[in-house]
């Protein structure tokens, strides 16, 4: 009798373990609100009335390049849960993008608990992803296979490549305020290229999150395009436009951003290392990203 216990001890065991290797949550980096017929400016417009009617704040939107427009956003959750982890500024705002597909349109945002693993948030941000999808709607996630809440933590793309952690430092200042305003001069200028999107500051908190527009030209110039980047990138039918725009994280004196090789991998974990639409027709595009940047905020190529 005893020996006929231990087995169904085991079996139920193992029938448990099995139900929860099944159950395992898998988060994809991008939501598809919806798809079809109609105007991108009228589709973006419909969108930013349903995003406030749910509680969001729209802090800003630009057009990386024809037929597509980005709207961040922020609210609440987002304000709160980012002041409670280390550089968690960098997931103060949620991104939607309205984007003309052929004959159609499609309407995506970032995923609220997929971001919230990705950059170590004190909370997954389940409630900013249950407001998105009563504004917008939520036909599917998509942008890749799939990583679980674990592996988002701890992801980097591969073997010597940066983990979330290991940001740039774009240059340091003698306080808060000063940083601050050296970022918003900077962007105000553009002479690298690169514009204000939006700012959100974090509530109680020295941090500001800045996301930034970029636009370079020539062979050179090309490398930290938007519109170059993305044409080499985001190829499939459901675009990943929400990728867009790049960011900037003021936090106490200092000025940061995810270093490219993390910050586009997080939003493209399957795209290949090598061959058509791979990382490699954008190898130089991190360290093109990080001197613009540095260049944008402090007049230096390399304040490491």
């Amino acid at each position: 009798m005893r020996t006929v216990l231990r087995v169904l001890y085991c079996l139920a065991l193992i029938a448990g373990a099995g139900a929860t290797f099944a159950q395992e949550v898998v988060l994809k980096p991008f939501v598809l609100a919806s798809r079809g017929p109609g105007d991108v400016a009228a589709k973006a417009d419909a969108a930013k009335a349903a995003l406030a009617r749910n509680g969001f704040v729209v802090v800003g939107s630009y057009t990386p390049y024809p037929n597509a427009t980005i709207i961040a956003v922020t609210n609440d959750e987002l304000r709160v849960t980012a002041a409670k982890s280390e550089h968690g500024g960098f997931g103060a705002a949620q991104r939607v993008a309205v984007t003309r597909v052929g004959n159609e349109v499609q309407v995506s945002y970032t995923n609220p608990v997929y971001l919230a693993n990705a950059y170590r948030m004190a909370g997954e941000l389940k409630d900013t992803a249950a407001k998105l999808k009563a504004a917008l709607g939520d036909t599917e996630e998509f942008g890749a296979r799939g990583l679980t809440p674990a592996q988002l933590r701890k992801y980097h793309y591969m073997f010597g490549m940066e983990y979330f952690d290991e940001p740039n430092v774009l240059a340091t200042y003698g306080s808060f305020d000063e940083a601050v305003k050296a970022v918003e001069t900077g962007l105000a200028a553009g002479k690298q290229g690169v514009r204000k999107a939006y700012r959100v500051d974090v509530p109680g908190k020295k941090e500001a999150l800045f996301g930034v527009a970029m636009r370079g030209d020539g062979d050179t110039g090309k490398f930290m395009d938007d519109r170059y980047i993305m044409s080499e990138i985001d190829f499939k039918d459901l675009k990943s436009t929400a990728h867009l725009p790049y960011d900037l994280l003021v936090s106490d004196n200092k000025v940061y951003a995810l270093y490219a090789r993390f910050r586009i991998a997080i939003s493209f974990p399957d795209l290949s290392m090598a061959g058509a639409n791979s990382f490699m027709n954008i190898m130089k595009s991190p360290e093109a990203i990080r001197k613009a940047l540095a260049l944008s905020v402090c007049g230096k190529e390399d304040a490491r």
